[in-house]
Parts: C-alpha cells; structure tokens; sequence
C-alpha cells in the first residue's frame, strides 16, 4: 500500500516564491501540500496555485489566537473556526488542524494558563472539541487535534500525549474530529512511538514526520522511519503523510531522503 506524501510548504521549498512551491511541489512526487495559517495569505491565489499544479490541499491551521482549554474562548474560537472552514472550503482542502493553545508567532505558546486547574482545561476543551465536532460533520471538512512537544517547540502547550488526545476524540466519536499524529513531537514527549500508533491507529486522521533532533528529513536523526511508515502500512492507514519538517541542507536533498523510504 501506498502512503500518500503531502509536503508542508512553509518550512520546505523555501528557497522559492510561496506559490511556485505547489508546482514545485507536484513535480517532485507529491500528491498533496499543506501550510500552516491562512490569514497571512492570498486565498484565491493559492486556489489557482493548486489548480494549476494539479495537486491537493491537505489542511492548514484552523485556530489562531484562541484556545481550546479557555473557557472564556469557546465563542471567539469557533467564530474563527467557522472562517477557517469556508477557507478549506474555498480552496478545496481536506481538513484544518487544531491545538490546545494559541500559538504566536514561531509556535510560541501564547499562554501556558497556569491558574487554570486541569479540571477546567479538560472540560473546557471537550466541551469545545463537541461543537467543533458538529461543524466538521456539517461541513465535511476534517478536523485533526495536534499534541506538541514541550521540549523545546511549544514549551507550555497543554495537549502533550497522544492517549489524552486520543482518548477525548474517541469520547466524542466523531467520524470527522481525529488527532493529528505528529512523530517528531511525540518521540521527543512520550516514545514509544510503534506500540502508541497501535493502540491509536483508530484515532489517527493525520501523520507529520520529521526526525528528531532537528526536525530535519527522514534518515537524519533517531528515529526508525523504515519501522514507523511500516507500521502505518500494516495497520492499514488511510490518510496522508505529512512532511512538516526544515530540510537539513535543502528542499531538493529532503526530498531525495523522503523518497528513499
């Protein structure tokens, strides 16, 4: 089985214009590109970008300054979800990835809500997570809750393992509300990355990769790749792979290294 490839376009081909990266892209092998917020974008202009390489939007950020574990943002996030979702919509994206925490610019944890108890953080964003739920079924547009490390990207992000993510989209049971499994931050927060897509797999609606340390391509660092999209493979997954990482020397390198896999 083949596992579809989708490369982030903002850490990647960054040695060129942002739209000649869906072209660039397409012709290197992709059959999907994503791309992390939209509100710094020409919306229409990345819509005749893809058109014309031919290739498909995998997703991008959905929340912005908002969080999920306020209370007091329910309403200001899911206005802007709603947005984000007309935006997937326009552009024909497949779905928006979602986060605990705001996050600022270079993934900064705008607020690490330390005078919030857990209690408050949990339900807070479950109760958030069953709206959220309700618009990605409308819509038909997916949604993926992305854990992050707290090691050294996100210090401070409150969704840091994949069972507290997995376990509160399985609660709500959703076809359209999955977790984004993102490998470079879970080796770096919990491990044990084989036996945890395993027990997870049902709740997997998304895969980022990059090795650790680094973030850098495949084959770079620690992790056994080989191992890990093997395991993707044998477990039947579905969805796409996304290559959300900073090539080590540049683009056309990284991808040679993708592709050996």
């Amino acid at each position: 089985m083949k596992l579809l490839k989708s490369a982030c376009i903002e850490p990647m081909y960054s040695e060129i214009p942002f739209l000649d990266r869906f072209q660039a892209a397409k012709d290197d092998g992709f059959e999907f590109v994503e791309f992390w917020g939209w509100t710094d974008k020409d919306i229409d202009a990345i819509k005749a970008a893809a058109e014309k390489a031919g290739i498909g939007i995998s997703g991008f950020n959905g929340d912005a300054d908002y969080s999920l574990i306020d209370p007091t943002h329910k309403k200001p996030y899911l206005d802007f979800l709603k947005q984000s979702v007309a935006v997937a919509k326009k552009i024909g994206a497949l779905s928006v990835t979602i986060h605990s925490n705001a996050l600022g610019d270079g993934g900064i944890v705008v607020n690490h809500y330390t005078e919030l108890s857990d209690t408050v953080k949990l339900c807070a964003m479950y109760d958030t997570l069953l709206e959220c739920a309700k618009i990605a079924e409308e819509s038909g547009i997916a949604m993926n809750l992305e854990g992050l490390n707290i090691i050294s990207d996100h210090v401070g992000n409150y969704l840091q393992t994949t069972k507290m993510a997995a376990e509160m989209t399985r609660l709500i049971g959703s076809p359209k509300l999955k977790i984004l499994y993102d490998v470079y931050h879970m080796q770096l927060n919990e491990g044990n990355l084989c036996n945890t897509i395993q027990e997870f797999i049902d709740q997997i609606g998304h895969v980022h990769v990059a090795d650790v340390p680094g973030r850098h391509e495949p084959g770079t660092g620690e992790i056994n790749y080989t191992k890990i999209f093997s395991t993707f493979e044998e477990l039947g997954y579905q969805g796409r792979i996304g290559y959300e990482l900073f090539p080590k020397t540049t683009t056309a390198q990284a991808v040679k290294a993708i592709l050996s896999y």
